[in-house]
């Protein structure tokens, strides 16, 4: 049509070089009009690629990978999917922020609601148990230790006996953590017959609750004697370190298995920091036919609830010794270790008549002064 128009009233129809140049100029105008075409078709597609593009980036960024993944139009160059995948780990980082907070509130009600010793702080002790060696002390610990208000430390730190120049600061760290609710509980049995051990303790705090489990003084030397013998199977008989002369009846009481029996000795140095009140016995021989109550006592002593009752206990015959029944958390019940419940060496029965004689003025003392019978006679 361009053509006929053209060449109607451009020029005439007899001049060939005229139609040359007009049909020429005619494919030249519509190759023009076909590129102007393609060129605005390939813009809207390109436009149209871009809002897709960055309708995948925003599904990207809210999380919406299966998403991405299921749809068609969602051919993203390599630039664009890090650009995408930065985003995404902005979102990541802000949203792991927010759980962040979240778990940190969580885990400050968490402290406020769970005995678990991963909360709380490190305190010194409330309470300690003094004495006596091989009277029954890791029993009780062992036993307390099951109240929910009580924290102990499992080993011995000998602190006040033989790591006092460490400062407070070191045992402290020693303690494990403790809801205010609860108490802290560490046991030292050689405390007791450490002379300079009460005056640091009252340094440290002169309310401090101190608990002592005492046995029969002779029992309790032949149960040392045993415990030393089977790391140290060279050393003298019994009757030769407990006599200086045996024919005579003369006790040494610089050998430390016969002098910590001597607990009136002991018991006068600690009155002179600390008031009877604050100093509870434990009955080592009752402690075996009655844990129940003698753990009562002590929690009384301790200011607790009575929790631990006879229902925590059952007695091992095989050890001659009350075992903690089975907890929920474990598939055994609880036994103290292999050095307890030891079967004692045999000593001679005149010995042992000798050593009550002995002992017979100290436990009478000893008595006048707890207020409390033992029975050890």
């Amino acid at each position: 049509m361009a053509y006929r128009f053209l060449s109607s009233r451009v020029v005439p129809s007899s001049n060939r070089l005229s139609r040359r140049f007009i049909f020429i100029f005619t494919i030249s105008l519509s190759f023009t009009y076909l590129c102007y075409s393609i060129l605005f078709c390939s813009g809207t597609i390109m436009t149209n690629q871009r809002l897709e593009e960055h309708r995948c980036v925003h599904l990207k960024t809210i999380g919406s990978k299966k998403l991405l993944q299921k749809s068609h139009y969602c051919t993203i160059t390599a630039k664009t999917r890090v650009i995408s995948e930065g985003a995404a780990g902005l979102v990541a980082n802000l949203t792991g922020n927010q759980s962040k907070h979240q778990k940190t509130q969580i885990d400050h009600k968490q402290v406020n609601n769970t005995n678990s010793p991963k909360y709380g702080n490190k305190k010194l002790p409330n309470a300690l148990i003094v004495g006596v060696k091989k009277g029954g002390t890791r029993a009780v610990l062992e036993f307390i230790r099951i109240h929910p208000d009580v924290r102990a430390l499992g080993t011995e730190p000998h602190f006040f006996d033989r790591n006092y120049d460490k400062g407070l600061d070191w045992y402290r760290s020693l303690m494990p953590r403790t809801l205010d609710s609860q108490i802290t509980i560490e046991k030292t049995p050689s405390y007791f017959v450490t002379r300079e051990t009460p005056r640091r303790i009252s340094n440290m705090s002169r309310e401090t609750k101190l608990i002592v489990v005492v046995r029969n003084p002779v029992t309790r030397a032949i149960s040392d004697y045993t415990q030393t013998l089977s790391k140290k199977p060279d050393i003298p008989s019994f009757e030769d370190l407990a006599f200086k002369n045996r024919s005579e009846g003369i006790v040494d009481t610089s050998w430390n298995a016969i002098r910590i029996g001597m607990y009136i000795l002991h018991l006068e140095n600690w009155l002179q920091y600390f008031r009877l009140s604050q100093i509870h016995f434990v009955s080592g021989e009752r402690l075996i036919t009655d844990p129940a109550g003698e753990l009562g006592r002590v929690q009384d002593f301790l200011g607790l609830k009575r929790i631990i009752t006879d229902k925590h206990f059952y007695f091992n015959r095989t050890k001659g010794f009350p075992c903690l029944k089975k907890p929920e958390s474990s598939s055994q019940p609880r036994c103290l270790g292999k050095s307890k419940g030891r079967t004692h060496v045999q000593i001679d029965q005149e010995v042992i008549e000798q050593l009550r004689e002995f002992y017979r003025p100290f436990n009478v003392k000893f008595y006048e002064m707890v207020g409390h019978d033992f029975r050890w006679d």
